[in-house]
């Protein structure tokens, strides 16, 4: 500061050319008390910065601690919220576990008064009390029981099997089964409609409802289990080959007119290949033994008189011995594939018919559910009895396909196997007879 001072005095001597020694004295005390001024003022903002540094760490230590506390008193008043929380739900559940109790023992007596009314009893009402007659409906239910799983025995009537009524001795099997026991019949009985009862149809009771009567268990029963007594059981109709047949409809009759005839045609086929293959060992024993001592004409009469495909084809090679091989070659497949027609008789038709039925059948299941989709539509789906013809003729025309299919594939093939094992040995044998006639020749 001091050289700048004395820096402006120059400059001023410089400008004006005069040295003003005075004014120079002047300014360096003006100077000292200046900076002295500015110290102090430096002084004392040091000190209250100084001061206020202070309080802000005290301020701010007072806020940390105050920080501290409310946080503390925050997890405090959490661990205080969820305690509470927890016990309302305790509270709240165990309400709520007290109103279903309530509401199942109210369904439970509401129940229990509905099926023990069936039976006549009666459970009082108590609205101050649920636990008693809850108590009171156990207790009626437990001798109900006591007495329905019983087998008892009373005096009523019951229908014979002809529609006749009868008076007898009933043993009851709780309420599920029952026996009739009179002078005219015995046997289980089934419901008849009304609360009545009437003698099952199905015989092998009558040992049962004896024995019963008399206080045996016997180790097996020929029961009927029924619901109730209200509604009438149709009795048990036995079904006979000619119901099932009917219940497959028109389809079903063509289906067995085919099976009928391929049948028949089967056995015509068979009887045709036993005539034609039947006597094959014999005819070539007989032609063997004649070509081995050289009576090659002896041979051809000697089967003159057979009948049958083989015995058509020898003669032919026979007749034709004497020519050259090819020529001979040439006959005898020429015989071998006339005899074709007789051995391939109604071969091809009889699996023709094996294929047919199942479609047939097909066809038969396709209208039996158009029929029972159609009494659907009509008269909805209440009563099964209504849709069972429909689907009757759906299953058993299958079934009856399957049956016609099945005989008739398997044994028009065997018989087309036996067919062609009859023309292989026509033709070996034919070929063993050129064989042998040409050897003797030979010799």
């Amino acid at each position: 500061m001091k050289n700048y001072i004395i820096i402006v005095l120059a400059t001023l001597t410089f400008l004006t050319g005069t040295i003003v020694v005075a004014g120079a004295d002047e300014l360096a005390d003006a100077y000292k008390k200046e900076y002295a001024f500015l110290k102090a003022q430096k002084n004392e903002l040091a000190q209250r910065l100084g001061k206020e540094r202070e309080q802000q760490r005290a301020v701010l230590s007072e806020a940390k601690a105050k920080v501290q506390r409310l946080q503390d008193e925050s997890v405090a008043l959490s661990a205080r919220l969820k305690n509470i929380e927890s016990r309302a739900e305790k509270a709240e559940k165990k309400l709520h576990d007290k109103s279903s109790n309530k509401e199942i023992t109210s369904s439970v007596i509401i129940q229990a008064k509905a099926g023990l009314e069936e039976y006549g009893i009666t459970v009082a009402d108590n609205p101050g009390s649920e636990v008693a007659a809850m108590a009171q409906a156990f207790s009626e239910a437990a001798k109900l029981y006591e007495t329905l799983s019983s087998v008892r025995v009373e005096s009523g009537n019951f229908y014979l099997p002809d529609g006749a009524g009868t008076k007898g001795e009933i043993v009851k099997i709780g309420r599920i089964a029952a026996y009739g026991i009179s002078a005219k019949a015995k046997g289980a009985l089934a419901p008849a409609g009304n609360g009545e009862y009437k003698i099952w149809n199905k015989p092998g009771s009558d040992d049962d409802a004896q024995a019963l009567y008399k206080g045996e268990t016997p180790v097996a029963l020929d029961i009927f289990l029924y619901e109730n007594l209200e509604n009438d059981v149709e009795y048990q109709q036995q079904k006979t080959y000619r119901d099932v047949i009917k219940s497959g409809g028109v389809i079903g009759y063509i289906i067995l007119g085919l099976g009928a005839f391929g049948s028949l045609l089967l056995l015509a086929r068979f009887i045709f290949l036993m005539r034609a293959g039947g006597n094959i060992k014999q005819i070539s024993r007989i032609v063997y033994e004649k070509l081995e001592t050289g009576n090659g004409d002896e041979a051809y009469d000697a089967i003159r008189n057979f009948r049958g495909s083989i015995a058509r084809v020898i003669r032919a090679t026979l007749r034709n011995i004497k020519r050259e091989r090819e020529h001979i070659e040439d006959i005898i497949t020429e015989n071998i594939l006339n005899e074709n027609r007789s051995l391939d008789r109604f071969g091809n038709f009889i699996l023709v018919i094996a294929a047919v039925a199942p479609l047939l059948g097909l066809l038969g299941t396709v209208t039996g559910m158009i029929s029972t989709f159609e009494i659907i539509t009509i008269h909805g789906t209440g009563d099964p009895k209504l849709l069972s013809g429909g689907i009757s003729e759906a299953l058993v025309t299958t079934m009856l396909g399957l049956l016609i299919a099945i005989p008739l594939l398997l044994l028009g093939n065997l018989s087309r196997g036996w067919a062609d094992n009859i023309k292989d040995s026509m033709e070996q044998s034919a070929l063993h007879v050129v064989n042998l006639f040409e050897k003797h020749n030979a010799k």
